[in-house]
């Protein structure tokens, strides 16, 4: 089915002038049958005007001939010229100015230094550059290569803090499931055991300031 402009207005017109049911108006419209059921109630779209699709370019008279002579008819909306207008432009490269293109390398470097599991598609994306700089900075085989230094890429203002978190959020995330993945254990501390410290043996009090006698260390015969 073809998306058509004006859904509800459209729905408000076919139940108003023709015979069609309501399953047939609402897959023309791309609403609900029990969304049409209201528009005829009165319950719903009460305030929208009607639109005629054939007068909208959108439908021909002989789709709805063919739909009100049979039910289990389903209209062809015409592809409408307008609707091609109204469609969300896709969002191209990411676009940095002039003034700071210069500093990708740095940020790039950063990436490299401080979050290797960072893809090269994800730093592009991020950054507005291309792999090929990406591959030149890591093999430091970029043309400024003695004068590029890892700096952070908020700081130098190509994105923000939040666009960064997320990117090297996803791709720490990812890595853990490839590690899981491919049986790749986490280094374990090795536990340390508490050290025991041997006591050591009390020496016999002979009493403050006395020499030790005989009979003090042999004892008495009696």
């Amino acid at each position: 089915m073809t998306d058509i402009l004006m859904p509800k207005a459209t729905a408000v017109w076919l139940v108003d002038n023709t015979s069609l049911s309501f399953e047939q108006i609402a897959d023309f419209c791309g609403l609900h049958p029990l969304e049409v059921r209201g528009i005829a109630d009165g319950d719903v779209a009460r305030d929208i005007r009607g639109a005629d699709p054939i007068v909208n370019g959108q439908l021909t008279r002989e789709e709805l001939d063919k739909a009100q002579n049979d039910e289990n008819y389903r209209m062809t909306a015409v592809v409408s010229r307008h609707a091609e207008l109204l469609k969300p432009a896709k969002s191209g490269p990411k676009y940095t100015p002039v003034s700071r293109r210069q500093d990708r390398p740095d940020a790039i470097m950063w990436f490299v230094r401080n979050h290797p599991e960072v893809t090269d598609a994800q730093i592009a994306k991020l950054l507005g550059t291309t792999k090929a700089t990406i591959e030149s900075v890591r093999n430091r085989t970029h043309w400024n290569s003695a004068n590029i230094k890892p700096v952070d890429p908020v700081t130098l203002g190509l994105t923000g803090q939040l666009q960064l978190d997320e990117v090297v959020r996803k791709a720490a995330d990812k890595k853990a499931k490839d590690d899981a993945k491919n049986g790749v254990l986490q280094p374990v501390e090795p536990e340390v055991e508490p050290e025991v410290v041997a006591e050591e043996e009390a020496e016999p009090d002979y009493g403050s300031g006395a020499e030790p006698t005989a009979e003090s260390v042999f004892g008495s015969r009696d």
